[in-house]
């Protein structure tokens, strides 16, 4: 990281039911530096002249930033042209849709955006986001970049908070959770798509940072779609105590669930719905279970399901 410098420090504090997440910064040079979103043209390639596909745009910037100094010359140019196609990553694109021809609006959206990563911009600021854990948090600057480690700070604080919230002492406490220079806001809601039942309060000492998780706040999807109950399986066990009645005889039922929930879902079933057997847990592409799969066994008895 060449164009910042930084001392920095992440604290978690528990104590009377409240939970502190403190990061303290000290930045040099940062402010100002990459909201003018300055690049420098000259040095990158001129548009082609005739059409490129997605694949020759990716290698020709991949060439270029190598070429330059540019780090991660291969992601960098890989992040780009996903997210121009509204993707994470080129492997979850149809390969036909990078042998096309890019428009020329495209083409120009690539360029422009290239540039910026020519001049340093770190990715995350190039396309204006970023994941952290399971979120997809806007990002720009001079707000921080949430790091991989502070992922494993919030999997501390939830294990934790898991066990106040479950059973013990705090269990029917209300829990806070007071984050001291918060960013994206990547901690407190990451705390709070876990734990719904939280209360969180996130603080910074810069506008641009208050602003800016005000928007991560204001999350694309229903709410109500990320509440599910005390134990966060309201709506999973409706669902399991209706498949029976509208399955086949070794019918299935595939669930993407989070990583805490396996284990939970398999022992309720196992105890609530004997028509339904639990097969397995699968993991995703991060290596957390995340997949349930469930298989109703062979029964005689015949349901009648009213859909009215």
């Amino acid at each position: 990281m060449l164009w910042r410098q930084e001392c920095w420090t992440k604290v978690v504090l528990q104590n009377m039911g409240l939970a502190v997440a403190a990061q303290f910064q000290i930045v040099s040079g940062l402010k100002g530096l990459w909201s003018s979103h300055a690049v420098h043209s000259g040095s990158a390639p001129a548009l082609p002249a005739g059409g490129i596909t997605a694949l020759e745009a990716v290698n020709l910037w991949k060439r270029h930033f190598a070429e330059r100094g540019v780090t991660e010359p291969d992601h960098s140019s890989h992040y780009i042209i996903a997210h121009l196609f509204g993707a994470k990553t080129l492997e979850s694109l149809d390969q036909r849709r990078l042998t096309e021809f890019l428009s020329p609006e495209k083409t120009e959206q690539m360029w422009k955006l290239c540039s910026r990563r020519l001049s340093r911009m770190p990715v995350q600021y190039v396309i204006e986001e970023w994941d952290f854990r399971d979120l997809t948090l806007k990002m720009r600057p001079p707000v921080f970049i949430p790091r991989p480690e502070t992922e494993e700070l919030v999997e501390l604080m939830l294990s934790d908070l898991e066990m106040k919230l479950g059973t013990g002492a705090g269990a029917d406490a209300q829990q806070t959770c007071l984050e001291v220079g918060c960013g994206s806001g990547a901690i407190s809601l990451s705390l709070l798509t876990s734990l719904p039942q939280l209360k969180a309060i996130a603080l910074d000492q810069s506008q641009d940072a208050v602003d800016l998780t005000g928007e991560n706040a204001l999350r694309f999807e229903d709410h109500a779609a990320l509440d599910g109950g005390k134990d966060g399986l309201n709506v999973i066990k409706q669902i399991l105590t209706l498949a029976p009645k509208i399955l086949l005889n070794h019918g299935r039922v595939y669930l993407e669930v989070d990583p805490r929930h396996p284990l939970l879902i398999q022992r309720w079933v196992e105890a609530n719905v004997q028509e339904m057997h639990y097969v397995e847990t699968r993991e995703d592409i991060t290596g957390r279970p995340r997949f349930c799969i469930l298989r109703k066994e062979k029964s005689n008895k015949e349901h009648k399901l009213d859909l009215d």
